[in-house]
């Protein structure tokens, strides 16, 4: 069994893992969803996010981007990032099932700066600041 965390916004994968208003935990299964549920963001506080799902058996995070630091934080975790992912839930979720979803270039340019600090994911105007259709 996969459990999946998919960044949420709406019924699209959101630009940024951390920020994102929610997020959608799907079960897969022999190429079958089984379960899917979808939870409100927790709160973003550096490191938190991949203790919390890590406890909640999350075997994959996927998300239009991610910072390096949370990435290799999952990692350290054995927690699989999928980044540079854009379209619908069910899209990507098909994608996945299929084999054919793959890790791209982060969506949110997280500058030398990283979050607030002047670098590139300024969360309103930077390039993490809508839906990545």
């Amino acid at each position: 069994m996969v459990k999946l965390a998919l960044a949420t916004d709406g019924q699209y994968v959101a630009a940024h893992f951390g920020h994102c208003p929610a997020y959608t935990l799907a079960e897969v299964e022999d190429g079958q969803v089984k379960s899917v549920v979808t939870i409100p963001n927790p709160g973003h506080q550096p490191g938190f996010l991949p203790v919390y799902l890590s406890g909640l058996g999350v075997t994959h995070v996927i998300a239009g981007g991610m910072g390096p630091r949370a990435q290799e934080l999952f990692a350290a975790r054995g927690i699989t990032t999928i980044i540079g992912v854009q379209g619908t839930l069910n899209e990507v979720l098909d994608a996945f099932m299929a084999g054919k979803l793959v890790s791209g270039p982060s969506l949110c340019d997280h500058g030398a700066g990283e979050h607030g600090h002047g670098g590139g994911c300024g969360h309103g105007g930077g390039r993490c600041g809508g839906h990545h259709r």
